[in-house]
């Protein structure tokens, strides 16, 4: 009895135990090139909801990273992300305080977002136009924007 008992357990906690250990996971490279100088850290802030994009007080991210700059270069690795739609945020941290600097509006340190070649007032980033989707191991170069 004890025996059946057991097996009927095992069974039905069979298949939630395998998707808990089979769930696919990805890394996810993000690189940036043709900094303005070696100055400070590159911050790599990781989005996965609607909204969280724009979010200049980096409150709404799912990840958040610093990268080492390197001959006007920088990038890291997220490790262990879940398969779905992601959106990425940079920014130049030349002072090291993790804020984006700004002037009279715009920012005085470069910032730049995935899928984003330009920014301005017609511009703006948002999430569903910086998302793209991650279902196996991916790189994505994003450029560096400065006002």
């Amino acid at each position: 009895m004890k025996i059946a008992i057991l097996t009927l357990i095992a069974t039905a906690l069979f298949p939630v135990v395998y998707s808990i250990t089979n769930t696919n996971t990805y890394s996810l490279t993000i690189k940036v090139e043709n900094l303005r100088n070696s100055k400070g850290v590159v911050q790599f802030a990781l989005y996965n909801k609607e909204g969280s994009i724009p979010d200049e007080f980096y409150k709404k991210h799912f990840k958040i990273l610093k990268g080492e700059i390197v001959n006007e270069s920088s990038s890291i690795t997220f490790k262990n992300i879940p398969a779905g739609k992601y959106a990425v945020n940079i920014l130049h941290d030349e002072n090291k305080n993790g804020k984006i600097e700004k002037g009279l509006i715009m920012p005085k340190e470069g910032i730049g977002f995935s899928n984003f070649q330009s920014i301005g007032f017609s511009n703006r980033p948002s999430f569903s136009k910086a998302s793209f989707k991650v279902n196996e191991n991916k790189i994505v170069s994003v450029k560096m924007i400065y006002m």
